[in-house]
């Protein structure tokens, strides 16, 4: 299968493992791209950029393809050293960076002057055509089905896709609700380029992530999720489980930030891979967990995605077209 962004990123097939934090580490990137895919380190997953550096080079020591990092810029109080991260990323010679959360206006050029390529995910058409603009090289649409935060407008893929197509004049891949061949197929059919995975990653033999969460996702349906923080409009689609229900009790009966702070904290999440205490934390999740029931490798599942997208194309949709039963020949 090639694509604008197969092309664009040097990469075999256009399927995409997301820099998830606590998830994005060197054995699952290096699998995906051993595969033929592109996948991302999580920067802070690593708690400093020497640690990254460390991530970056472990990783080149699994694989000899190319992968990035993600850089999540977040809007906090105590906002970890971004341009130190940056930097290691550019001395360490990585060749493409996700950027994701707020804009990455003030990162583009220290990337581009190394000739780094940055793919920026967004929620909306608007912000889309806006990280167009600012002159990112790629765009991740994603839709109302992710995990993590999917924006305050709730536009599912199947109308967020083909209306970002509408628009786009760059390269982009489809986010949300994706695991397997016939999400590939929908997301090109669609005007996608290619798709983006967190969820189905997860839950992969490489990702270094506990067992349980595993089980627990292949086990799970479309409906296990919750999304949290939407009265503080910051919306985050987590797993379902003890800590993410009592959250949404809490904010819908008028609690703020520091009244649930403990309860959302990082460490807690971090605990949940980690353990495989399922209620020790927030995780993330994505409703596409309801059409995941298999722990393969990255190479099986890769493979099989492309395998089954490519047999939907060619088969199935192209037997529907043509004469009608009975027509005479």
């Amino acid at each position: 299968m090639h694509t604008r962004f197969t092309k664009l990123f040097g990469v075999e097939h256009p399927v995409v493992q997301g820099g998830m934090q606590w998830v994005g580490r060197a054995r699952l990137t290096a699998a995906v791209a051993e595969a033929g895919g592109l996948g991302f380190l999580s920067a802070l997953t690593q708690p400093t950029p020497e640690d990254l550096r460390d991530e970056i080079r472990r990783t080149r020591e699994l694989t000899d393809k190319g992968f990035g990092v993600n850089l999540t810029i977040l809007p906090t109080i105590n906002p970890p050293p971004y341009a130190e991260y940056r930097q290691v990323i550019i001395d360490e010679g990585v060749p493409f960076v996700e950027t994701a959360g707020a804009n990455p206006v003030e990162h583009l050029e220290h990337f581009h002057s190394v000739g780094i390529k940055v793919i920026h995910k967004c929620t909306s058409v608007r912000h889309a055509v806006k990280a167009q603009d600012l002159g990112v090289d790629a765009l991740s649409v994603d839709g109302f089905e992710c995990a993590g935060h999917p924006g305050e407008d709730d536009i599912p893929g199947l109308v967020l896709l083909p209306a970002a197509a509408d628009v786009l004049e760059i390269p982009f891949i489809a986010s949300g609700g994706i695991a397997d061949g016939r999400g590939l197929a929908a997301a090109l059919a669609l005007g996608a380029d290619g798709v983006n995975m967190g969820t189905r990653f997860m839950c992969t033999v490489e990702s270094e992530i506990h067992s349980n969460v595993k089980e627990r996702i292949a086990a799970a349906g479309e409906r296990d999720t919750q999304l949290i923080f939407r009265e503080l409009r910051n919306t985050a689609r987590v797993a379902d489980n003890a800590v993410s229900r009592e959250v949404v009790e809490k904010l819908r009966a008028g609690a703020q930030f520091p009244d649930i702070r403990h309860l959302v904290a990082g460490a807690r999440g971090a605990q949940v891979y980690e353990t495989g205490d399922l209620d020790a934390g927030i995780w993330w999740a994505g409703m596409v967990q309801g059409v995941i029931r298999d722990v393969p490798t990255c190479g099986e599942l890769i493979s099989r995605i492309v395998r089954d997208a490519e047999e939907i194309v060619l088969g199935r949709l192209a037997t529907m077209i043509g004469s009608p039963a009975g027509a005479a020949r």
